[in-house]
C-alpha cells in the first residue's frame, strides 16, 4: 500500500531554509502524482527570484501554486494565504491529482492546517494607532479585561495588540472562510547545525555572486520603495544597507549569513511549538 494514500489527504514538507525542502517534494510529486503548493510568505512576490530563493527549474513538470502570484511592493499576508491555499487545493483535488504543501512560513503552515479564523478579523486602524501610543504594561492590562485564550502569547507589545484587536473584534471578519478539513503527513527536514551552517553560506555565497544584489538594484528603479523592500526580508535588507554605503562587500556576506543562520534556529522553534501543540512531524535528520 501507497503510505501516502489514506488517511491522509496531504503532504507537508517543511524545514528551515537551504534544507533541501523543494527538491525532496518534487521527488516525492513525480511518485505520487501530486501537484505542490508553496507555503513560503515572500515567493508570492514576482520579479523577486534570487533573494527568495525560488529555484523554479527544480520543479521540472510539477505544477506549483502560490508562486509569482502578485507584484513585488504589495503586501500579502496570512489571511490571504488561507483563502488562496482553499482555491488551490480545491482546484488540485478536483484534477485528481494529490496535494503536497511545501515550505518553510511556519505560520502559513500552521493556519491552514489549523484552520486560523482570527486571522481574519477586520482591523481598525483608529483603534491600532491608540493601542500603539500606550505602553506594553498597559496594553497587557486591557487584554487582563478581555476574553483571551489563556495560551496566548502576549511576550511583545505588538503580539498584545493583536490579541486585544481580535478579542474586540470576533465576528467582524474580512471574508468568510472555507477551508478544506486537512489530514496532513507532515515530513521534516532537519540538516544538524554544521551543515545547515555550510548550506545557508554556500547558497548566500552562490546568490550574491549571480544577480542578488542586481536583483535589488533593478526592484528600487522600477518603483518599489526601499522601507517596502526591507519588510520582504533579510537579503533585501542587507542589500539594501551595502546599497547605501552602510556596510562593505564583505560584512554584507558575513552579517547576512549570520542573520540566516539565525532565521533558520527561529524556523526551527516555530516547528517545535506546532509539535508540543499536537502536530506530529516525522522528522529526517541528516
Amino acid at each position: 500500500m501507497n503510505p501516502f494514500d489514506a488517511p491522509y489527504n496531504i503532504i507537508v514538507v517543511l524545514g528551515p531554509t537551504a534544507s533541501g525542502k523543494t527538491a525532496l517534494a518534487v521527488d516525492l510529486a513525480q511518485v505520487i502524482d501530486a501537484e505542490i503548493i508553496s507555503a513560503d510568505s515572500r515567493q508570492v512576490y514576482r520579479k523577486m527570484d534570487i533573494g527568495t530563493g525560488k529555484d523554479l527549474s527544480e520543479y521540472g513538470n510539477i505544477a506549483y501554486h502560490l508562486i509569482d502570484i502578485i507584484d513585488a511592493g504589495q503586501k500579502y499576508n496570512v489571511a490571504e494565504f488561507q483563502i488562496d491555499f482553499a482555491n488551490a487545493y480545491k482546484k488540485i483535488k478536483q484534477a485528481g491529482k494529490k496535494v503536497i504543501l511545501c515550505g518553510g512560513t511556519g505560520m502559513y503552515i500552521d493556519a491552514v492546517l489549523k484552520q486560523y479564523t482570527n486571522t481574519q478579523v477586520i482591523i481598525n486602524e483608529t483603534r491600532r494607532q491608540e493601542l500603539e501610543l500606550l505602553t506594553h504594561e498597559q496594553t497587557l492590562s486591557i487584554a487582563k479585561n478581555l476574553r483571551i485564550p489563556e495560551n496566548t502569547d502576549l511576550s511583545t507589545h505588538k503580539r498584545t495588540i493583536r490579541a486585544i484587536e481580535i478579542a474586540e473584534n470576533q465576528g467582524n471578519f474580512k471574508q468568510k472562510l472555507d477551508l478544506p478539513l486537512l489530514k496532513p503527513l507532515v515530513i521534516g527536514l532537519n540538516p544538524d547545525v554544521e551543515t545547515r551552517r555550510e548550506n545557508i553560506a554556500k547558497r548566500l555565497n552562490h546568490r550574491l555572486n549571480n544577480g542578488l544584489i542586481e536583483e535589488v538594484e533593478h526592484l528600487l528603479n522600477t518603483g518599489v520603495a526601499p522601507e517596502t523592500l526591507t519588510y520582504y526580508g533579510l537579503e533585501y535588507k542587507f542589500v539594501m544597507e551595502y546599497l547605501n554605503k552602510s556596510i562593505t562587500t564583505t560584512e554584507l556576506e558575513t552579517k547576512l549569513c549570520i542573520a540566516i543562520q539565525q532565521y533558520a534556529k527561529r524556523q526551527m522553534t516555530f516547528f517545535r511549538s506546532m509539535e508540543r501543540k499536537g502536530l506530529i512531524i516525522n522528522w529526517i535528520n541528516f
